[in-house]
């Protein structure tokens, strides 16, 4: 007995199956048909829902950062707010890969790496200028940028033991002051 599933189950099966292989393969070696037979469908059923590999791989680059109210944190507190929120982003939820993904796929893809830039300038600058300030977020925020994504390009795909062994919390503590002297820098 063939078991029927949503529109919504499906289109969710198709995007786990691709940012899976994305994020294996990267967008070149990455078929429509190993994504379907992944997500155990036909292959035309990747293309009703997505129309293409390209259009696949926009929707599988779809990063919802999920920033808390920075403005609402004591200044003091932001650094570690935000390398908190970054590892619970990053591990709280398995099935949710986009991120790695992304940062996978912009070393190599243009197109992945506009989506990177766009994420940050849409997501996370307004979040350090509603905290900071928008003169003070605009000097820091590709510098803080940078320290976050050198942690997720460390820990998570690298994984170089020296991150890799580390707890949240240790994380947070190693990284935040960091952060601070980012932030708080002239």
């Amino acid at each position: 007995m063939t078991v029927r599933r949503s529109s919504d189950h499906t289109r969710a099966a198709i995007l786990h199956a691709a940012r899976d292989r994305f994020a294996a393969q990267g967008y070149e070696r990455t078929t429509i048909r190993a994504v379907a037979a992944d997500a155990e469908i036909d292959p035309s059923m990747v293309m009703r829902y997505f129309g293409s590999k390209e259009r696949l791989f926009d929707a599988a680059l779809a990063v919802d950062l999920r920033l808390p109210d920075l403005a609402a944190l004591p200044a003091a507190e932001l650094p570690s707010a935000l390398v908190r929120h970054f590892v619970a982003r990053w591990e709280g939820e398995p099935g949710d890969d986009a991120l790695l993904v992304l940062l996978r796929s912009a070393v190599t893809n243009d197109r992945a790496a506009a989506r990177m830039r766009d994420v940050f300038a849409t997501q996370v600058a307004p979040a350090l200028a509603a905290a900071l300030g928008p003169e003070r977020a605009a000097r820091v925020a590709g510098l803080v940028s940078a320290q976050l994504l050198g942690l997720a390009l460390t820990r998570y795909l690298l994984r170089l033991p020296a991150v890799t062994s580390l707890t949240p919390d240790e994380l947070v503590t190693g990284l935040a002051p960091a952060l601070a002297a980012t932030v708080s820098a002239p």
